[in-house]
């Protein structure tokens, strides 16, 4: 086991170093600032399509500094930031690129910022203000800058980078069944608490069913004790605010509606299970006890 262990771990030293020696800033840079210009063409195009405009211009997408980069139009159009964020996130999403971004529209006359938002890695940290408002006809620039240049890095390792991966999977699969035993004893010993046939490991953000781990976010775990704490009675949604929100950090959008539609999916496989909105009030979970025979 022990030559197993140091094999494998030579050829990760050797595949690391030819990623090193394989890693080309500049080669990066081009990559990296080619695939944004792509990205935002795209992006224009579809916001000229969707305002009714399939013959002005796109001008080029100019990189006006490191890592930032202008988007520019031939004539006037109206900008839905609905539709702005959709492709962008579309467009960047296909081609692989950073998801920590802040973006900008910016009055051509006046340079005045008239639209922004920030992307996160995070989703749940996303600061996406005004949806839904829509600004007029006018002459507007959008510019893109992406803030953590170290999260460019993943471009242009070359076939490398591929190795690394490929024995990253089968360190996956070598150690698995070594761990495998000593998490289920792991499992058994924390502590959880029931919500139907699910086990729910608040410290752990996790539930557990047949042997199956779901995944939850921070905001979902939270919730969910708070859910878990008041089985089948009906929490207000301004103490669900409060809670998970407002003593913490910025409440955006219908961010309680999103999370409460996602908790349900976690429970699809229960049907004694129901998160139920209560009209005007909050929400309930409702766990339907089985009846002893």
């Amino acid at each position: 086991m022990k030559a197993i262990i140091s094999l494998y771990s030579a050829l990760v030293i050797l595949t690391l170093s030819f990623v090193v020696f394989d890693y080309s800033p500049s080669a990066k840079k081009e990559t990296f600032s080619s695939l944004v210009k792509v990205a935002l063409r795209n992006t224009g195009n579809t916001l000229l399509l969707q305002s009714k405009d399939s013959t002005s211009l796109i001008l080029p997408v100019v990189e006006l500094e490191q890592n930032k980069f202008q988007l520019s139009f031939q004539k006037e159009l109206p900008i839905s930031p609905d539709s702005l964020v959709a492709a962008v996130t579309k467009n960047f999403q296909a081609l692989n690129l950073p998801n920590e971004y802040l973006v900008e529209v910016i009055e051509c006359q006046n340079e005045e910022v008239s639209y922004s938002y920030y992307a996160f890695n995070d989703e749940e940290k996303n600061i996406v203000p005004c949806r839904g408002r829509n600004l007029p006809l006018h002459c507007y620039t959008i510019n893109v800058l992406f803030n953590k240049p170290s999260s460019l890095m993943g471009f242009a390792m070359g076939s490398s980078w591929y190795t690394l991966v490929l024995l990253g999977l089968m360190g996956i699969g070598l150690f698995y069944w070594i761990k495998k035993k000593g998490a289920a004893q792991l499992h058994d010993s924390l502590a959880y608490s029931t919500i139907g046939s699910y086990m729910f490991y608040k410290d752990q953000n996790k539930l557990m069913k047949d042997g199956l781990s779901i995944k939850l976010t921070s905001k979902e775990t939270e919730l969910l004790k708070i859910f878990s704490d008041n089985e089948n009675k009906v929490v207000k949604r301004d103490f669900l605010l409060k809670e998970v929100w407002e003593d913490k950090g910025v409440f955006v959008g219908r961010s309680l509606d999103t999370f409460i539609s996602k908790i349900r999916k976690k429970f699809k496989d229960d049907n004694q299970i129901n998160l139920v909105n209560v009209h005007g009030v909050g929400y309930k979970l409702e766990v339907v006890k089985k009846q002893r025979k």
